[in-house]
């Protein structure tokens, strides 16, 4: 009988198993991943994104943990020697109504405890002279890091404090009773079980299907992960001095993504994207890839053509930029008017676990349900990786682990 079992080696699995074994010395703790190592998915197809905390509602869970998580992060790449640059960050509106919610943005940045420059399109031209704009919101507390080196740290400080960290372990199963949990895993196509007092269950992309597993996922307030696909490019070599800082355009509202920006990377080059282009295959990151399984669960799911009914001209332009590179490019021009198609060069994809309500909602905030022996994180999208940290102490006070 283990003490804890975490079920997800990405970085809010391996952050809440090394904070169990802060919190209790010696506690026999293992974590499953059943990919070949950790941070095989978001964690480990993103954008590499310190963020400040600008766009999120004050008071939600991601405003309380975007800030610390930031401090927190810089504090452990330095501890580890895990190279990160604070960058800053520019949202650049390009139009009137996005001045407008500019302005929005930098009430809600203060709310949020935030040190912002609002910039006319002169100012922002001075600090950046290849980008445009009618107005610009300088945030110098967003930064860059290597988020697969910050799980693999994790993984090697889980294993140094007595955890396990198992790859190639899939659960096919989870049954809980009074006293125990009881996960029926597949190891290299052999069957075996694992008992544990208490299992946390962080399964990103299969977040979902893991809730049900445990009975946490039926009636009115069901949910499915619907995948995005956050399709980059990259820019040529000689464009590495193109920015200083993050160039961001101003986001939709309506919506719990970010739009396409310009992102230095910690290796000195910078990226395009991401889109959010609606994905058929969870995992799936080549493009055109198309899970037979999960195209079913979207097309009975019921939130999902909600979601189509609401959002269907989004989506539609979403599709037909992913399909026609000069639509991809038309959207960085409007703050970045010298890039051209030649530009724009490959770069691996990522897929965005998106909680979505039976009734269509977009959950935007992080998601977290339970029963009494576990914990499941059903949505933690960006910030999730920022904020890994306070997320990881939240779920443990969450599971009394500490007891």
């Amino acid at each position: 009988m283990r003490d804890v079992v975490v079920v997800g080696g990405g970085i809010v699995g391996l952050a809440t198993a090394l904070e169990i074994l802060r919190r209790r010395p010696g506690a026999d703790v293992l974590v499953i991943e059943k990919e070949t190592e950790v941070a095989r998915h978001q964690s480990g197809h993103n954008s590499g994104v310190i963020h400040a905390g600008v766009y999120y509602a004050p008071g939600s869970l991601k405003a309380s943990f975007c800030r610390e998580g930031a401090a927190r992060t810089r504090a452990y790449c330095t501890e580890k020697r895990i190279p990160f640059s604070d960058t800053g960050k520019l949202v650049v509106a390009t139009n009137p109504r996005e001045v407008q919610r500019l302005d929005d943005l930098t009430e809600r940045a203060v709310a949020n405890g935030l040190t912002v420059t609002p910039l006319s399109g002169t100012a922002l031209r001075e600090r950046e002279p290849h980008i445009t704009g009618l107005a610009a919101l300088h945030v110098p507390a967003t930064g860059i890091t290597d988020y697969p080196a910050v799980c693999r740290a994790l993984a090697f400080d889980i294993s140094a404090a007595g955890g396990v960290v198992r790859a190639s372990t899939a659960v096919t199963a989870i049954h809980e009773s009074s006293a125990s949990v009881t996960l029926t895993l597949v190891e290299n196509g052999w069957e075996s079980v694992e008992s544990a007092r208490q299992v946390v269950v962080c399964a990103g992309l299969q977040a979902d299907r893991l809730a049900t597993m445990s009975g946490l996922n039926h009636g009115a307030n069901s949910f499915q992960i619907v995948p995005f696909r956050g399709e980059y490019y990259r820019l040529p070599v000689v464009h590495n001095d193109l920015i200083d800082a993050l160039i961001y355009p101003v986001p939709d509202p309506a919506m719990p993504f970010l739009g396409v920006h310009l992102t230095r990377t910690i290796d000195g080059g910078i990226t395009v994207g991401p889109n959010a282009v609606l994905g058929f295959s969870r995992e799936g990151y080549r493009k055109g890839s198309i899970n037979v399984r999960d195209l079913a669960a979207l097309a009975r799911f019921p939130g999902m053509w909600q979601v189509a009914r609401t959002h269907w001209r989004t989506g539609l332009t979403e599709q037909w930029d992913s399909l026609r590179r000069q639509g991809y490019l038309d959207l960085v021009r409007r703050y970045c008017p010298e890039l051209t198609l030649d530009d724009l060069l490959p770069e691996p994809a990522g897929i965005r676990a998106q909680a979505v309500l039976r009734d269509g909602t977009l959950v935007h905030d992080f998601l977290i349900r339970r029963t009494d022996r576990t914990v499941h994180v059903c949505n933690a999208p960006s910030p999730a990786a920022t904020s890994a940290f306070p997320i990881a102490e939240h779920i443990v006070d969450l599971a009394a682990v500490a007891a």
